[in-house]
């Protein structure tokens, strides 16, 4: 198991929300990859929502680390529109048996037509953490 952090190092997560281009199975299977591994190095863990026309991931680890892959996936071109939902210290890690968990968007996120709409944008912070939270529950009872 991953350190939940500390005193010197918070645990910090962070949720953002991005729209793919060029969305593929090779390109999640890239990105999984990747972040898995980056992940294990830097002490972080998470979850990748993800489908054709969302990502909507967390990140959660040391402050540091966390603000440098944000920084990375900012500049990474397979994201567009690319917007912070949520960053703040956090007593316990969701995910920490997992480097980067996929999990696919389920009928009780948002539909196309509120992605579209600008959904995910609009969501509150609350909102945002409760679909990881829900996430997280259903790891734990599934």
């Amino acid at each position: 198991m991953i350190p939940t952090g500390t005193p010197s190092a918070p645990l910090m997560q962070l949720i953002y929300a991005s729209r793919p281009f060029g969305f593929s199975g090779d390109m999640l299977d890239d990105i999984l990859m990747t972040a898995r591994r980056n992940n294990r190095r830097d002490g972080l863990t998470g979850a990748l929502v993800c489908r054709a026309d969302l990502f909507l991931q967390m990140l959660e680890g040391p402050r540091d680390k966390v603000t440098a892959t944000f920084g990375r996936i900012l500049r990474d071109d397979r994201h567009l529109e690319v917007s912070l939902v949520w960053s703040g210290d956090a007593p316990a890690r969701l995910f920490g048996e997992w480097d980067m968990l996929d999990d696919p968007a389920r009928s009780w996120m948002w539909s196309r037509e509120d992605v579209r709409g600008g959904a995910v944008v609009r969501a509150s912070a609350a909102e945002a953490r409760a679909v990881f939270d829900r996430v997280a529950g259903e790891l734990t009872t599934g």
